[in-house]
Parts: structure tokens; C-alpha cells; sequence
């Protein structure tokens, strides 16, 4: 049984926003929780750790990491991201989900590894046509068009490809990597906004093709219009997907905000790269969410969030 009121960050190279994000905690707590850096000298089965929330930014890489977050939140722990949908999601379903939902997102297809995963011959892959009707996606995708990792974050792995002979040749590059295959899109404006707590929503200007310590410098303006929508898909996004802690990018087309990329559980939150007025609304607003996780903390009782995808699965209702 969890006894103590702290509330910790599991975090690993990054700097300003751990430290930030404690001292927040504690100023607003105004000593009726702790903030501090977690740390870890034993995880036993079943034992719970020491805080009643954790907001997470390294288990994604740190799979030790993800097993005692889950052993955490399994003794009522609230884990900002809940670890076991960060554990299963990726870009690609995530796509899919928007399309019932009602956003817009680009023409996308996943591809297959381009060699074969370790400890698999041709004949685990009996189901799987090949030559893949290659011609049928690059008609629906079009070219020029992106090739990109369906899972994992960073500009790690991404092609622009001006035709299809590009694509066989840098499809090649990418082993056992599963691919997207998306279209491109052409825009005039691009924003990259926070959520917090699927209710909390920060809409920056972005503009992706300057270096990166120039990428917040960025002068586009939504109109009151675009503004709504675009909030509006943010929330219908991270409230349908479960995330606490995430950043949705749009590009904006002839009017229309086309969600880019939305699954960045652990959003760049660094004060060198995203400034001053945006580092100081992340880590007022994740201090305030973690707070409100921590009063709504109850012995024994589940305190992850579930997205609404989830939700419906569950209770048998209407997903869409």
C-alpha cells in the first residue's frame, strides 16, 4: 500500500524540465505533496513504490524502466503516460483510429520489413502476397512521399522520395525496420500543439523546415476558425488514444489542419529548443495535472488513464 504523498519524474539526458517541472510541483503544493526525481534501489514483484504519481519521459527506451512502471500503477501508482497503452501503441493504428474519429491525417499504408526479423524464414510469411500490389499503393499514395519507422519517435529513418524507383532503392536502407509509406503534404502553416491531462491544449506555430533550434521561430497565425478545429482534433485525439502527456502536429492544406504526427508520448519539453513562453506553459500545466492526479489518488484503486478507445471496448459500447 502506498502510504507517502510524493510525486516523482523518471526522466534520463534531458535538464531543464525535470528540475523545473519538481520545483513547480512544490511551489503549488504548497506542502501538502513532494516533488522529486524518483529513485529506484529495488523493484520486487508486486511491492509498490513510494509515489502516488510518476510522470514518465524515458521507459520508452529503458525497458527496466517500463516493467517497474507497470508493477508501479499495478499497486495504484498514476503513471503520466499510462505504460501499458504506451507499450502498445504505435503511429500507424494511431492513423487508422483518426480516420474513425474524423481527422484528418495523410494517405498512409504500412510496409512490411524490407529483409526478414530475426528467427523467421519465407515460410513465416505464408500469408503475405509478394510482389505486394505495389502499384495500387503508389496510386493511392502518390508520389513525392514519405517513408518513416510505424513506431518509434524522431527524425530517425525518414525518407522524401520524388518516385517509386527512389522508393525500392531506400526501402532497401531500411532492413528490418516496418515502414509507413504516407503522402506528402504541402502546406502554408504548420503548428505543434501540447496536451495535457486530454483536456489541457497549448497550440504553438512550427515551422519543421528550419534548423532545429529555429523550429519554434515560427510566425504562422490560425485564424479563429482554424484555432477551434484545431483544438478540438487535439483533444478528440489524446482523449480517444488515453495520453496524459503528448504533442499533435498539424499541417495545414488549403484551410485544412492534417494531423502529421500525434504520437509523441514523450514530447521535446527542453527550454533551449522550445522557448521560454512554451517551457514555462508545459511545465506550469504538467505540475497542475500531476497535482490533480495526486488528489484523485485513492488506496488500491486503478489511477491510469484509459482512453476512450479502450473505454468502449470494455463497457461494450459504440466505439465511434
Amino acid at each position: 500500500m502506498i502510504t507517502t504523498k510524493k510525486i516523482g519524474i523518471l526522466f534520463g539526458k534531458e535538464n531543464s524540465f525535470p528540475s523545473a517541472f519538481v520545483d513547480k510541483v512544490n511551489s503549488l503544493a504548497d506542502g501538502k505533496f513532494e516533488a522529486e526525481f524518483v529513485t529506484i534501489d529495488k523493484v520486487i514483484q508486486g511491492a509498490p513504490t513510494n509515489y502516488v504519481v510518476i510522470l514518465d519521459r524515458i521507459s520508452h527506451d529503458v525497458p527496466f524502466y517500463r516493467a517497474y512502471l507497470k508493477n508501479a500503477a499495478l499497486n495504484g501508482t498514476s503513471i503520466i503516460n499510462n505504460p501499458f497503452w504506451s507499450s502498445a501503441d504505435e503511429k500507424f493504428f494511431n492513423n487508422c483510429l483518426a480516420t474513425r474519429i474524423g481527422v484528418s491525417v495523410p494517405k498512409t499504408v504500412i510496409l512490411p520489413s524490407f529483409e526478414l526479423p530475426d528467427d523467421t524464414s519465407r515460410e513465416s510469411f505464408r500469408n503475405l502476397s509478394y510482389p505486394l500490389a505495389w502499384e495500387a499503393i503508389f496510386d493511392y499514395i502518390q508520389f513525392p512521399a514519405y517513408m518513416k519507422p510505424f513506431a518509434g519517435g524522431g527524425w530517425k529513418s525518414v525518407y522524401r522520395l520524388e518516385n517509386k524507383e527512389a522508393f525500392f532503392s531506400k526501402h532497401k536502407e531500411t532492413k528490418q525496420l516496418v515502414m509507413l509509406l504516407q503522402e506528402e503534404i504541402i502546406f502554408e502553416e504548420y503548428y505543434r500543439c501540447y496536451c495535457i491531462g486530454g483536456k489541457y491544449v497549448k497550440i504553438m506555430p512550427y515551422e519543421p523546415r528550419n534548423a532545429p533550434h529555429l523550429r519554434y521561430d515560427a510566425h504562422f497565425k490560425p485564424s479563429k476558425e482554424l484555432f477551434k478545429r484545431m483544438e478540438a482534433d487535439v483533444l478528440k485525439l489524446n482523449q480517444y488514444l488515453g495520453y496524459d502527456f503528448n504533442t499533435v502536429e498539424f499541417a495545414v492544406r488549403n484551410g485544412e489542419p492534417i494531423a502529421i504526427d500525434f504520437c509523441n508520448p514523450v514530447p521535446d519539453s527542453d527550454k533551449a529548443s522550445v522557448g521560454d513562453e512554451n517551457f514555462n506553459w508545459v511545465v506550469e500545466h504538467a505540475a497542475k495535472f500531476a497535482l490533480e492526479k495526486a488528489e484523485n489518488f485513492e488506496t488500491s484503486k486503478d489511477s491510469l488513464t484509459w482512453g476512450k478507445y479502450i473505454q468502449a471496448a470494455i463497457q461494450k459500447k459504440e466505439l465511434f
